[in-house]
């Protein structure tokens, strides 16, 4: 049920025929879409798989929409070939032209949606942060960059404060996509109805004026910072990027790619700034939720900060080797990064330094030492998969995809004649998981929390 008083409230942002425009589109069902992610595959290799329909959005490369949304069960799923998204929060990473190797912070990340969106488009090259406050949500946050596939990525369970006072100014661009009171999805989740009102839409701008003012202190100069919302209400939006830019002179408001701003409606200008440039996504302007978007630049007189010193635990020197010694058994050749140990696990994290705690994970799991040899995590596989010595491809009608995907032990005879060892296992040129080959069976390793039943 749509709170009666929250369409009062955007009556007065409408004229009356886009108003009824507006109703009568949140009476329609919500609008599905994904987004092919090219760490692990193409467009052209992924929708022949699909048991679906999918048309080009339009203003987002590699992204479309969908007639299906459940579709965990997939293999093209389990091999992060794809991600279920709205088109709308697609369009917030479109709308900021991304290029490969920059230096990127994801401020409230979880469930990961803009977050491996990023991790594509920033390329080995790049650097991501991918950031989450609660801690429950990091895990499926971390769940989801290892199921794409991405290696750049450090995941970090820290506040917006902890995060500037560590970084600095260091971050060619900023993501805060806010947490909000989630007015976009009303007509796609009940529960965002229920828990609707205006005290909490207040509470909500009030947290995201600190969060934002925090991820100010981590952009560099000449970076951007990109503030969202999945919201309509101005004191959210437009009133607290006003609130920003004057407070923050040293930012300015610049315009979004013109794919995304052709879809989208002029921001409101409030307190006699012009806020035109920012974007408004409305699901009676183009098929998808809601979602609020404000693209700021900071200026180059800003003191950039020199990263700081890591807080890295090392390797022993016997953990080198027996990581190097896996690298060598497994391998074509070995990846780059910062051998490092976090809790019980190693991890080959990018060149970005690790906060002194608060870090979740960085960068690729390799996995555990396990009496002076190393079990392999499943996060190794699906980064690393095509440089695997060892290789098992299965196309889309091979039976043993269910049986892999089930946990099942599966014959590989096209492995008889190598080597016993691991082996990543493909679907249709994408890395799916691992197992270990003895004698052309592969036991499989596939993690069982992702099993299908």
């Amino acid at each position: 049920m749509i709170p009666t008083k929250f369409l009062s409230r955007m009556r007065d942002l409408f004229d009356k025929a886009e108003y009824d425009a507006f109703c009568a589109a949140l009476e329609s069902p919500a609008v599905r879409a994904f987004r092919v992610n090219t760490i692990k595959t193409t467009a052209e290799r992924l929708l022949p798989l699909l048991p679906f329909e999918a048309k080009p959005l339009g203003f987002a490369p590699n992204a479309f929409y969908a007639t299906e949304e459940k579709v965990g069960a997939l293999p093209a799923h389990h091999a992060g070939m794809l991600y279920m998204q709205d088109p709308s929060a697609i369009s917030a990473i479109a709308a900021a032209e991304i290029t490969e190797g920059l230096r990127v912070l994801d401020v409230c990340a979880a469930p990961g949606g803009k977050s491996t969106q990023l991790a594509a488009a920033i390329g080995d090259g790049g650097v991501l942060v991918s950031n989450e406050y609660v801690p429950a949500r990091c895990r499926i946050l971390q769940s989801n960059i290892e199921r794409m596939g991405a290696a750049n990525t450090v995941v970090t369970n820290l506040a917006a404060n902890a995060l500037a006072d560590f970084f600095g100014a260091c971050f060619d661009f900023v993501l805060v996509d806010a947490p909000c009171s989630g007015e976009g999805m009303l007509r796609k989740y009940e529960v965002a109805g229920e828990e609707w009102s205006v005290e909490n839409v207040l509470l909500c701008a009030e947290r995201q004026r600190e969060i934002l003012s925090h991820a100010a202190r981590c952009v560099a100069p000449g970076g951007r910072l990109l503030y969202s919302t999945c919201t309509f209400s101005l004191e959210e939006n437009e009133q607290n990027v006003a609130h920003f830019l004057d407070t923050h002179p040293d930012f300015s408001l610049i315009p979004v790619d013109p794919a995304v701003a052709a879809v989208t409606a002029d921001g409101i200008c409030v307190g006699g700034q012009d806020l035109t440039a920012c974007r408004r996504f409305y699901p009676h302007r183009s098929p998808g939720e809601g979602q609020f978007l404000a693209l700021m630049a900071r200026d180059t007189a800003s003191e950039r900060k020199s990263l700081p010193k890591s807080n890295a635990l090392p390797l022993t020197r016997t953990e080198t080797a027996t990581v190097a010694a896996l690298f060598a058994e497994t391998l074509t050749k070995a990846p780059t990064g910062t051998l490092c140990r976090l809790r019980d696990s190693l991890y080959l994290a990018p060149d970005i330094p690790l906060p002194p705690n608060g870090v979740f994970a960085a960068g690729v799991c390799i996995g555990t030492l396990q009496k002076n040899r190393i079990e392999p995590h499943h996060q190794f596989y699906s980064a690393y998969g095509h440089l695997f010595c060892r290789q098992l491809h299965l196309a889309c009608n091979d039976p043993r995809i269910a049986q892999y995907l089930r946990g099942e032990e599966i014959d590989c005879p096209e492995l008889q004649n190598e080597k016993n060892g691991y082996v990543c296992v493909f679907f249709e040129g994408a890395p799916l998981g691992g197992g270990k080959c003895v004698n052309g069976r592969l036991k499989n390793h596939y993690p069982k929390g992702l099993r299908n039943k």
